[in-house]
């Protein structure tokens, strides 16, 4: 009883703060946009770990400056489902900072309970930094029964140009034994493809070879 009440509590304090922010950039003297979208994938790979086959993946986004609020999901040609909220902010210097509230309401604890009474949430520091080609990330859940409890990731980028690697590792739900390991390697590319002289469509791919698991992926996407 003490842990639900717990976990319901983060989740509306979470809510509060989200809406506080939100209020916040129409004070600014800075730009204000909305933007909407969706990307189609091959396969739902995050992190390493596949989630699910073929998917549709929509997101509404406010930004300011250097504060955005947003809303993202999946919707899996399996049934897996994803709908996340997440704020963040980036400095002029590379770094920012942000939480994310992932919500999962497919799964089999959530299933008979609604957005605010499911416990299939998991909350997530995010922290990354960015130098000339080369990024960095560092992620904490510190919150929530939609994963192990504490998990910890961290990846390394460098993009060059038109082709980016990465690495990444991560203990909990991001590893088969829930110990710290190497989960997420590959490689990445992306393009436009010219449809008219207005109108182009992003298309990226990537193969990505988990070690922990012993799985390799080839995934590409189209974004609209």
């Amino acid at each position: 009883m003490i842990t639900n009440t717990k976990n319901k509590f983060l989740k509306y304090l979470l809510t509060g703060t989200l809406i506080m922010l939100f209020s916040i950039p129409f004070k600014s003297a800075e730009a204000q946009d909305v933007s909407a979208g969706v990307d189609l994938y091959s396969t739902y790979v995050f992190r390493g770990v596949a989630f699910d086959g073929p998917s549709i993946q929509p997101y509404v986004e406010f930004s300011s400056g250097g504060f955005a609020l947003g809303a993202w999901g999946s919707q899996g040609y399996n049934g897996f489902q994803e709908m996340d909220l997440y704020t963040a902010y980036s400095f002029d210097f590379g770094l920012s900072l942000g939480v994310t509230d992932y919500w999962y309401p497919t799964t089999s604890t959530a299933a008979s309970g609604p957005f605010f009474e499911g416990d299939s949430h998991a909350f997530e520091l995010n922290v990354g930094y960015s130098i000339g080609d080369v990024s960095l990330a560092g992620n904490y859940i510190f919150a929530g029964e939609g994963s192990a409890g504490d998990d910890t990731y961290f990846e390394i980028g460098y993009a060059p140009g038109s082709v980016s690697l990465f690495a990444g590792a991560g203990d909990g739900w991001h590893s088969t034994d829930g110990d710290f390991a190497l989960v997420n390697l590959g490689v990445g590319t992306s393009k436009e493809i010219v449809v008219t002289e207005s109108l182009t469509i992003p298309l990226s791919g990537a193969v990505i070879f988990n070690p922990d698991s012993e799985n390799m992926y080839i995934v590409v996407g189209l974004s609209l």
